[in-house]
């Protein structure tokens, strides 16, 4: 096989398009998701913590994703599923009652068996409280 004939990945990016959980350990994919993550998890999490079922699983996530100690490719797939969670557009907009969350759930659930051993009691701890928290406000 020829180089012109060799796939090469493209590792272009543009930070509107839908995420390709293909290229989630791309360094550069990865620094927008995180970035996607930082700007956007909180402010939506305090909004929909007491809608969404998966709520203490996505700040779980989030604390592992945060945690040193977590590999980079769990964190990278982590950090692609919470990006996903915060996009205004994926593939239920989430404004749609009954069914805006159920597709986030079902990547949180993928999530979860593959690198669901990476959380450990004080992601999930940590999360627990918080939830308490953001439920009673």
């Amino acid at each position: 096989m020829s180089a012109s004939e060799k796939a090469s990945p493209d590792v272009t990016f543009d930070p509107e398009r839908e995420i390709d959980p293909g290229r989630a350990l791309v360094p550069a994919v990865l620094k927008l998701n995180e970035r996607r993550v930082d700007e956007g998890f909180w402010p939506k999490i305090r909004r929909v913590a007491a809608k969404v079922p998966f709520a203490k699983e996505a700040l779980s996530v989030w604390y592992c994703a945060k945690d040193d100690d977590t590999p980079l490719a769990a964190k990278g797939m982590m950090l692609a599923a919470l990006a996903y969670f915060v996009l205004p557009i994926d593939a239920v907009p989430d404004f749609i009652a009954g069914l805006g969350y159920t597709d986030d759930a079902a990547v949180f659930t993928a999530l979860m068996a593959i690198v669901g051993r990476n959380l450990k009691p004080k992601h999930k701890l940590a999360a627990k409280r918080d939830i308490e928290k953001l439920r009673a406000e």
